[in-house]
């Protein structure tokens, strides 16, 4: 099976592409929601948090995870692939998020100058920027964070004043910071549901991306380039949703994230 790891429900708008994408494919999905958000988290928290999702999906069989939550991807991830999987999990691949939607914003961009909304931890590690000048050195990125925005999301209140308010004040704050923003990157896999507040206040001649149908699109090109990993994930269609909280109450808000409605099971706490 293939496995996504996210810190919550976000991951599900990363899912949701790949099972329309390859959906032959069998995976597993673990949101830690118990511990969401991990956005304000320190980076120790942050490595922690993940390799202990990851850890978990390679114990239930698969040899490929994708951590979907972008402030994983950026805090952790590098760590994990150098330093826990050679030792430990030799045979099994971790993959992110960010690469591959850096490589898409800045394809985008007609000015160069680009956006990142993104949680704190996301933006404090400069992660974005380091992989967008790998792929146009001289592009110009102005970063906000977010705090406060996951929160309400995976609270259901997505629609609520406060987000509306949040996402204005985010907004106006990038825009302020450079004028010449073309092109906006949603990073943080919980903000396509609250795209239309930011659809709201930014300028209309700015674009907008998420990151579900580009990541996707990019699994279905590893796999092709990975034969060998490919061939260790099975194709019987099977879903598996898990949490770390309750699973009757994350199945009933999973939906909006989904599409549909999903059955999750709670897994045992780790720490």
């Amino acid at each position: 099976m293939l496995g996504i790891f996210d810190s919550g429900f976000g991951g599900l708008t990363v899912l949701k592409p790949i099972h329309r994408r390859l959906p032959n494919l069998s995976t597993i999905y673990l949101g830690d929601n118990a511990r969401s958000p991990y956005g304000t988290r320190t980076h120790e928290e942050i490595f922690a948090f993940a390799l202990d999702g990851i850890r978990e999906l390679f114990g239930r069989g698969c040899p490929l995870v994708i951590a979907a939550c972008n402030t994983a991807s950026a805090q952790a991830l590098r760590q994990i692939q150098q330093t826990i999987l050679p030792t430990e999990f030799p045979d099994r691949r971790v993959l992110g998020v960010i690469r591959p939607t850096a490589e898409e914003l800045a394809s985008m961009s007609a000015s160069g100058h680009v956006g990142i909304m993104a949680t704190p931890a996301t933006v404090r590690s400069e992660a974005y920027v380091h992989e967008l000048r790998k792929v146009r050195p001289n592009i110009v990125v102005a970063q906000v964070a977010c705090p406060g925005l996951v929160d309400l999301i995976e609270s259901g209140r997505e629609a609520s004043p406060e987000a509306a308010s949040l996402a204005k004040i985010y907004c106006n704050k990038l825009m302020a910071s450079d004028p010449a923003v073309d092109t906006v990157l949603l990073g943080c896999t919980h903000y396509p549901l609250v795209e239309p507040l930011f659809r709201t206040f930014l300028p209309p001649t700015v674009a907008i991306i998420t990151q579900g149908a580009i990541v996707a699109d990019k699994l279905a090109d590893y796999l092709a380039r990975h034969p060998d990993i490919a061939s260790r994930i099975d194709h019987a269609e099977s879903r598996t949703y898990l949490t770390t909280k309750n699973g009757l109450s994350v199945s009933q808000l999973a939906s909006r994230f989904y599409g549909s409605n999903l059955r999750f099971e709670q897994v045992r706490m780790w720490t």
